[in-house]
C-alpha cells in the first residue's frame, strides 16, 4: 500500500541535542543533516512511498534535502513535535484524503529499504507504529487509510500509541528501530552500518566503541 511521509526536522544546529560534542572534530550542524540525508536517501528509494514531506524549523538550512526529491515546508508557527506532523498530515491530505500518511523520523542512519518495505507490507493499511530498539519511544507511525495520524511522540510514545489503538508491528525491522539519540545509540548504528552520508562524515572506525 502506498504511503505519504511526513518527517519534523528541527535546525541542524539544534536537533539531537545529546549528540553534541560526542564526536571529535565532526561539525555538530553536519552530523545532523548526515543522519536525515541517509534516512531519506532510504525511504525515497521505496517504490510505495509517494511523497516525502520535511516540515522543517528552517527550511533554508536544509535546502540540500531537496535534492533527494522530498518536499520542504515550514513548520507551523505553534511548534512542537506533534504539531509539527500533524501540520505535515493536513498538507498531504490536501492532495489525497483517503490515503495513508506516516511520521517518520529523521534519525535513522543505517536504515535499509527493505525494512521500511517491510513495516508497509505488515501494517497492511492498519494504523501501526515501530517501536525503537529500546521499545519505549516509535521510530515510525502509520495512518489507517483516510483516518486520522493521531501522532503522540515523545517521552514513552510506543505506550501512549498503544493505549490510542495502534498496532505495534512485530517484525525484526532492525535498522528501522535503530534511531539515534545518544552516543551508545550512534554505535548500534554504526555496526548495523551507515549509509552512504553519514559514513563519509564519521567512518565506523571512528566511532567511539565504548
Amino acid at each position: 500500500m502506498d504511503v505519504d511521509l511526513v518527517v519534523p526536522l528541527k535546525h541542524p544546529r539544534e536537533g539531537k541535542s545529546r549528540l553534541r560534542g560526542a564526536l571529535a572534530g565532526v561539525a555538530h550542524a553536519e552530523l545532523v543533516l548526515a543522519l536525515a540525508y541517509d534516512t531519506l536517501a532510504a525511504v525515497t528509494s521505496v517504490a510505495a512511498v509517494r511523497r516525502v514531506l520535511v516540515v522543517a524549523a528552517d527550511p533554508a538550512a536544509v535546502s540540500e534535502l531537496a535534492g533527494l526529491g522530498v518536499e520542504l515546508v515550514k513548520e507551523s508557527r505553534d511548534g512542537g513535535l506533534n504539531e509539527a506532523l500533524r501540520h505535515g498530515e493536513a498538507l498531504l491530505r490536501d492532495g489525497d484524503p483517503a490515503g495513508v500518511v506516516g511520521a517518520l523520523q529523521a534519525d535513522l542512519p543505517a536504515l535499509r529499504a527493505g525494512d521500511f518495505a517491510a513495516a508497509l507490507a505488515e501494517a497492511a493499511g492498519a494504523r501501526a507504529f515501530v517501536a525503537d530498539r529500546q521499545g519505549t519511544g516509535t521510530t515510525l507511525l502509520l495512518s489507517a487509510p483516510g483516518a486520522p495520524l493521531d501522532p503522540r511522540f515523545g517521552a514513552g510514545s510506543a505506550q501512549r500509541h498503544t493505549a490510542s489503538g495502534a498496532v505495534a508491528l512485530a517484525a525484526g525491522l532492525g535498522s528501522l528501530r535503530s534511531d539515534v539519540d545518544t552516543s551508545d545509540d550512534l554505535r548500534y548504528a554504526a555496526a548495523l552500518g551507515f549509509g552512504k552520508r553519514t559514513a563519509a562524515l564519521l567512518p565506523a572506525e571512528t566511532v567511539p566503541m565504548g
